[in-house]
Formats: C-alpha cells, sequence, structure tokens
C-alpha cells in the first residue's frame, strides 16, 4: 500500500490516493503540500525534512466545510464561576489525486 505523510499549513497528514482530507481552512491559496516520508509497498523513504523528489497532487473539492461543534468550558474552583462556549471550526475539503 501506497501512503504518504504530507505537511500542509503546518499540520501533519497521512494520506492515499485518492483519499479525502478535512484540513485547516485555505483562504483560496494555492497550496502544495510538502512531502515528509513516503512508503511503496515495503520501502520507506524519510526525508530530512523534505523529500524533495516525490510529489502529491491535491485538488479543492470545497472550500469551507463547517466542522462538529467544539465545547469549551471554564471552570474556577470556589467562586461560582463557570462558563461554556461551543463553536465549529472550518475546514477545506481535499481529495489526494497521485503520489508519485
Amino acid at each position: 500500500m501506497n501512503f504518504a505523510i504530507v505537511r500542509i499549513k503546518n499540520t501533519q497528514y497521512k494520506v492515499s490516493k485518492g483519499d479525502e482530507v478535512l484540513v485547516g481552512k485555505l483562504n483560496d491559496e494555492k497550496v502544495e503540500p510538502e512531502v515528509l516520508l513516503y512508503s511503496e509497498n515495503d520501502k520507506v523513504e524519510v526525508g530530512k525534512p523534505l523529500l524533495k523528489k516525490r510529489n502529491v497532487k491535491i485538488k479543492v473539492l470545497e472550500g469551507e466545510v463547517k466542522g462538529d461543534k467544539l465545547h469549551v468550558f471554564t471552570f474556577k474552583s470556589k467562586s461560582r464561576y463557570r462558563r461554556k462556549i461551543g463553536f465549529r471550526p472550518k475546514y477545506t475539503k481535499i481529495r489526494v489525486e497521485k503520489l508519485s
């Protein structure tokens, strides 16, 4: 099985051909993923820190996707202070077209 570890906007993702991945919101900017590790069958190539000769092609499927709601609780003991805040992070949905 072929897979790669790529870095997109300082976050690492394990991807294979045909995968659909939610990444942090890309504000209409052209992003080229940086390949950190590439595995083909049983051969593994590790970059120091990047693999220049390997390439991953991606295609943006949806510009903005809302994620699941996250709840953040704040609590201070002995003072009856409690606060609950919720928000939905925004993602960009991409598809991995080609590993080479």
